[in-house]
C-alpha cells in the first residue's frame, strides 16, 4: 500500500483548506492510517476515531470542518453517526463504503452526506474530494445574493430562506439551489449539474437525482407536484421562477424521479476512475 510523501502535498495552503480539521472515522486501522497520512501531508488537522461512539465523542470535543465516515462501523453505524452529526450542526460529510450497492450510497445521501467514495479508492483522489467539498463550504466573500419565487440565497453567508424562514440545507443542497437560482429557465442534464455543482466530470448520476428530490422536499409547497424545480422529460431539470405547472398531466414525475439511473440520454452512469492497485485503499 502506497504511503504519502512530501511531493504530494500540493493542496496545502490552498484557500479554505489549510488548517481545516478533518475527522476520519474508520474501524480498519490500515485504511485510517493511510487516509490520515495523506490528509496530514495536505495541510489538514486530522482527528481519528475507530467507531461511531468514539466519532461522536471526538466531534463533541473538537467540532470538525469535515468528516470522512465509513458506513460499516461497529456499534453505531456510519449512517446513524452522520444523522446525529447533521442534527447537531451542519458539517460536510464524505461517506466511505465497501458496498457497490446503489441503495447503500443513496441512503448515505439521504441522511445528509455530501459525497461518497467506494472502496477501494485512491487516497489522492479522496484528498481532492475533501478539498473540493471544503472550498464549496467556505466560498469567497462578495458572491451576490439570489432571490426568486419566495426563495433567497446568500452564498457568502451560506444562508437560504423560503418566505423568510431559514432552510436546513446540506452543503450540496445549498450549492444546487444557488446554481439553479442563478440560471432560471435553463434546462440542465444530470451530467451538466454534476460538472457545474459538484465539479466532477465523473460519478454516479443518482447523486444528482437524490439531491434534487431532497431539495424539492424543502423548497416546494407540494414536492409530489414540483413547480419550481421541474423535470424536463429525457433531458434533465429546470428551475422555473414563476412556479408554473409544466405541460403534461404527470407533473415532475419524469424518468429521473422514478428511476435514478435514467434521466439524460447517453450512459446511465459516468464511470469513476479506478484506483491503481499500487495505491488503492
Amino acid at each position: 500500500m502506497e504511503q504519502p510523501n512530501e511531493s504530494e502535498s500540493s493542496t496545502a495552503g490552498s484557500p479554505g483548506v489549510a488548517g481545516a480539521r478533518v475527522l476520519v472515522v474508520d474501524d480498519d486501522p490500515t485504511v485510517a492510517e493511510v487516509v490520515c497520512g495523506y490528509l496530514d501531508r495536505a495541510g489538514y488537522v486530522v482527528d481519528r476515531a475507530g467507531d461511531g461512539a468514539a466519532a461522536l465523542a471526538r466531534a463533541a470535543d473538537n467540532w470538525p470542518d469535515l468528516v470522512i465516515l465509513d458506513v460499516m462501523l461497529p456499534g453505531t453505524n456510519g449512517l446513524e453517526v452522520c444523522r446525529r452529526m447533521r442534527d447537531h450542526a451542519p458539517v460536510p460529510v464524505i461517506m466511505l463504503t465497501a458496498r457497490g450497492d446503489e441503495d447503500d450510497r443513496i441512503l448515505g445521501l439521504e441522511v445528509g452526506a455530501d459525497d461518497y467514495v467506494t472502496k477501494p479508492f485512491s487516497p489522492r483522489e479522496l484528498v481532492l474530494r475533501v478539498q473540493s467539498v471544503l472550498r464549496r463550504a467556505w466560498p469567497g466573500v462578495g458572491t451576490r445574493p439570489l432571490r426568486a419565487a419566495g426563495l433567497a440565497v446568500d452564498p457568502a453567508a451560506r444562508r437560504a430562506t423560503k418566505h423568510s424562514t431559514e432552510l436546513a440545507l446540506t452543503l450540496r443542497e445549498f450549492d444546487l439551489l444557488a446554481f439553479l437560482l442563478a440560471h432560471p429557465g435553463r434546462v440542465y442534464s444530470r451530467e451538466e449539474l454534476m460538472r457545474e455543482v459538484w465539479g466532477w466530470d465523473f460519478g454516479d448520476l443518482s447523486t444528482v437525482t437524490v439531491h434534487i428530490r431532497r431539495l424539492r422536499s424543502k423548497v416546494e409547497d407540494d414536492p409530489a407536484r414540483p413547480r419550481l424545480i421541474q423535470t424536463v422529460w429525457g433531458v434533465g431539470y429546470r428551475f422555473e421562477p414563476a412556479g408554473t405547472e409544466p405541460d403534461g398531466a404527470d407533473v415532475g414525475a419524469g424518468p429521473a424521479d422514478r428511476d435514478t439511473r435514467a434521466v439524460a440520454p447517453g450512459p446511465r452512469n459516468i464511470p469513476g476512475p479506478v484506483a491503481p492497485d499500487s495505491e488503492g485503499v
